[in-house]
C-alpha cells in the first residue's frame, strides 16, 4: 500500500520495508481512507480478510475473516471485495461469492445484509448473484454490481432496491456515481474499459483503445477525481492512469507499463486507489504533520 504525490513521490507505504506486519497483508485488493482520513481499511480477497490500520501510523486497529479460510458462518468471508468503514462506524464490504454485502459494527456482528447468502442469482434485493463492488452512497444507499449478468443495482438506506440496470460489459466492477442517475463503470477484462453511463443503460462516455499504449488490460477500477480526470487502476499493465474526459487520453500515469515491479517508481498488479486530497488531509492535524515532515524530508 502506497501514498504516491503528484510528483510520483511515494510518501507513505505499508508495511514498512523489511517489517513484518502484526497480520498477514497478502493482495491488498482495495484501500479507502475513513471518514476522518485517520484510517485506512483494506480488503485482502485472497486471505478472505478485512484489516483497518491507523493513518499515518500503520497499526491494525481492526480485523474481519479467518486469514486464508472461507466460508458463509459469521466471522468468515469469501473473497471480500471494496471493504468501506462508514461514518457511524460500521464496515461495508461486498462479500463476493457468498453473493451478499454486509454491514459490520465494531463488536464484528453482522446488523444489515444485502443479498442472501450463498444463494447466488440476480433477484435484488431478495438474491444477488456474485459482488463485485458495493460502493456506499451519501444518502446512506448502496450502489453494487454483479458479475453474472454485468447488473449494477441502487438501493436505498432502508435496503430497497432503486433501480438495476443491465451495463454493456463483460465483468462490470466497482460503480461509483456520479450524480442522479449517472455512474462510471470500469470493464475488468481485455481490453478494459472506463464507461460513463445512466440507470437507463445509455452510454454517455467510453474509454477503452483495442491495443497500443493506452489500452487497459483488466482494470479494476475508474474513479472521478475532478477537473475533467478520471483515475484508473489498469491491474494487469502495472499502473494506475489519469485520463481526460474530453480528449480520451492518458495524461498521467504512476508504474511502468507493462513492467511489474516493487520498488521506487513501478507497481505490481494494482487493484485499488484512493485520493487524499489536501483539504481532506488538512481535516487531520496528524496527517498535515507528517505530509509536512515528509515534504521537509525531500528538500
Amino acid at each position: 500500500m502506497l501514498l504516491v504525490d503528484s510528483r510520483k513521490r511515494i510518501v507513505w507505504r505499508y508495511p514498512k520495508p523489511n517489517v513484518d506486519p502484526a497480520m498477514p497483508f497478502s493482495f491488498d485488493d482495495d484501500t479507502f481512507f475513513g471518514p476522518r482520513f485517520d484510517r485506512i481499511i483494506s480488503n485482502q480477497e485472497d486471505q478472505h480478510t478485512i484489516q483497518i490500520i491507523s493513518f499515518p501510523g500503520g497499526h491494525i486497529l481492526w480485523r474481519y475473516g479467518s486469514v486464508n479460510h472461507s466460508g458463509e458462518r459469521p466471522g468468515l468471508l469469501n473473497t471480500p471485495d471494496d471493504a468501506y468503514l462508514l461514518p457511524n462506524g460500521l464496515v461495508t464490504v461486498a462479500d463476493a461469492y457468498n453473493c451478499r454485502v454486509l454491514f459490520i459494527n465494531q463488536a464484528h456482528q453482522i446488523v444489515k445484509h444485502l443479498g442472501t447468502t450463498g444463494v447466488c442469482r440476480h433477484d435484488p434485493p431478495g438474491h444477488l448473484g456474485a459482488v463485485n463492488g458495493a460502493t456506499p452512497l451519501a444518502d446512506g444507499g448502496m450502489l453494487v454490481s454483479e458479475v453474472t449478468g454485468s447488473w449494477v443495482d441502487n438501493f436505498g438506506p432502508t435496503g430497497r432496491l432503486r433501480w438495476a440496470v443491465r451495463a454493456p460489459v463483460s465483468y462490470p466492477s466497482d460503480p461509483q456515481l456520479l450524480g442522479p442517475g449517472r455512474f462510471l463503470l470500469a470493464d475488468y477484462t481485455r481490453p478494459g474499459h472506463a464507461l460513463i453511463m445512466t440507470r437507463r443503460g445509455r452510454v454517455l462516455w467510453r474509454y477503452g483503445p483495442d491495443s497500443g499504449p493506452g489500452a487497459l488490460d483488466h482494470p479494476s477500477l475508474a474513479l472521478p477525481i475532478g477537473h475533467g480526470l478520471i483515475a484508473v487502476n489498469d491491474d494487469y499493465r502495472h499502473r494506475v492512469v489519469l485520463i481526460s474526459i474530453r480528449t480520451r487520453r492518458i495524461v498521467w500515469q504512476y508504474g511502468q507499463t507493462d513492467v511489474p515491479g516493487r520498488r521506487h517508481g513501478r507497481l505490481n498488479t494494482p487493484d485499488g486507489l484512493a485520493l487524499l486530497r489536501t483539504a481532506d488531509a488538512r481535516r487531520n492535524p496528524d496527517v498535515l504533520r507528517f505530509i509536512a515532515r515528509a515534504e521537509r524530508g525531500r528538500r
